[in-house]
């Protein structure tokens, strides 16, 4: 099979640590293996960079496993031209149980040119997704806290919803804290 990548790493990819197999080609056609196993902490992600920096990897390919992959490609995607792979398409081989064997098929699918990659957007675009998202996610936390404040009034058999529009606008408020206060004249709390 022809070789498109002579100096190309695969990664299997784990919550708490990166296993990389690098495939080195030489000019002769024989194929030198190395196999690291690193943290991923930034601090073993930074080592394994440098790792790769330093055999002069031109390629990397990864499992986009869960979230474990994201922290792994932020760090490497300077200097390497990174392929993240689709986990389902990875797992069709029977018979690899280990984690050196996943990365050893990693990095030989990608050596022969056999991986598609998936898309991954800019940095930019992926930082503004992760704001959206988390904003998105606090914007549905805060009704559903309004939900279970309505639940609570209404339990009580106070019917503040059916005096103000907005139980936290202004005059919900100043009528929930005339209730905590005591005051149960609805005239002096409005």
């Amino acid at each position: 099979m022809q070789v498109l990548y002579e100096r190309c790493c695969g990664l299997d990819v784990h919550k708490k640590t990166v296993v990389a197999c690098v495939l080195i080609t030489s000019a002769d056609g024989q194929v030198h293996k190395q196999v690291r196993t690193a943290a991923t902490t930034t601090a073993g992600l930074l080592a394994l960079a440098d790792w790769l920096a330093a055999l002069q990897i031109s390629h990397v390919a990864l499992e986009s496993t869960g979230i474990y992959w994201r922290p792994v490609f932020n760090l490497l995607e300077e200097g390497h031209t990174i392929i993240l792979v689709n986990a389902r398409h990875m797992k069709a081989v029977p018979g690899r149980k280990t984690d050196i064997k996943d990365a050893e098929w990693i990095a030989e699918l990608l050596r022969h040119g056999l991986l598609k990659a998936s898309f991954i957007p800019s940095k930019p675009t992926r930082d503004l997704r992760d704001l959206v998202r988390y904003r998105k996610t606090l914007v549905q936390e805060r009704a559903q806290e309004i939900n279970r404040l309505h639940k609570v009034l209404e339990t009580a058999n106070i019917k503040l919803s059916s005096v103000v529009s907005d139980v936290l606008g202004k005059s919900g408020r100043r009528m929930l804290a005339a209730m905590i206060e005591g005051v149960s004249d609805a005239r002096a709390a409005g």
